[in-house]
C-alpha cells in the first residue's frame, strides 16, 4: 500500500520540485529558475518513471519495426536518410545474437550511429560534457518473439533540462532541434518503411 502511495505521488513531487520551487540540502536552499518547457521535459520524464519505474525508458525513444521491414533495409534506409537531415552514418556494431532466446529475451541488439561534424563542435564548446552523447545512437533489438524495435536517446532534456546559469546560444539551439528532428524522423521512417 505504501508503495503504491509512494508510486502515485513521486511524478508530483518531483514536478513540484522541479517547477521552480527549492528543496533543501543540508540546510541550503537551492532554487531551480526553469522554464515552462524545462518543466514539462522534466515532468514528463517523472511521469514516465511513475508510470513504468523505468528511469532508462523515461529518457529514450521508440519505434515498433514493420514486419515488412527487414533488419538491412531498416540500415540501408536509416543511412540514406541521414543524408536528408545533414547527418551522417558513422557506424554500426553488432551488439550481440542468441539463438534459442526466450520470447521476452532479447536475441539481437545491434548499434547505429550519426553524427554532424559541425554540430558536434559547436556543442561540445558550449559543453564538453554533450561528449557523452555522442555520436548520435539508434539501436535495434529483436526479442526472442521477432518483435523488433528502433531506440533512441529522447533530446528533449539536453536542449531544455538546463537554466539560466549556462543558456545555450540560440543559433546552437536551432542546430539542436534539427539534430533531435533527425533523431526522432530517421528511426521514425526506417521503421515504418517509408
Amino acid at each position: 500500500m505504501l508503495k503504491k502511495i509512494v508510486i502515485t505521488f513521486l511524478p508530483i513531487l518531483t514536478a513540484a520540485m522541479f517547477s521552480g520551487c527549492s528543496y533543501m540540502n543540508m540546510g541550503k536552499v537551492f532554487v531551480f529558475d526553469f522554464s515552462g518547457e524545462t518543466r514539462t521535459a522534466y515532468a514528463d520524464m517523472m511521469g514516465v518513471i511513475g508510470k513504468t519505474g523505468d528511469p532508462a525508458q523515461a529518457m529514450m525513444k521508440e519505434w515498433k519495426v514493420a514486419d515488412n521491414v527487414t533488419e538491412d533495409d531498416l540500415f540501408e534506409n536509416m543511412k540514406e536518410l541521414a543524408e536528408n537531415y545533414n547527418m551522417r552514418f558513422v557506424g554500426e556494431k553488432n551488439m550481440y545474437r542468441i539463438k534459442d532466446g526466450k520470447p521476452n529475451e532479447v536475441v539481437h541488439a545491434r548499434i547505429g550511429e550519426f553524427c554532424s561534424l559541425s554540430i558536434a563542435k559547436k556543442m561540445l564548446n558550449h559543453s564538453r560534457y554533450y561528449g557523452g552523447f555522442m555520436p548520435c545512437r539508434v539501436l535495434y533489438v529483436e526479442y526472442g518473439d521477432g518483435r523488433r524495435y528502433l531506440i533512441s536517446m529522447d533530446m528533449t532534456l539536453a536542449l531544455y533540462g538546463g537554466t539560466s546559469k549556462k543558456p545555450i546560444d540560440p543559433d546552437l539551439f536551432a542546430d539542436m532541434l534539427n539534430v533531435k528532428k533527425a533523431m526522432e524522423e530517421i528511426p521514425a521512417k526506417a521503421a515504418s518503411g517509408e
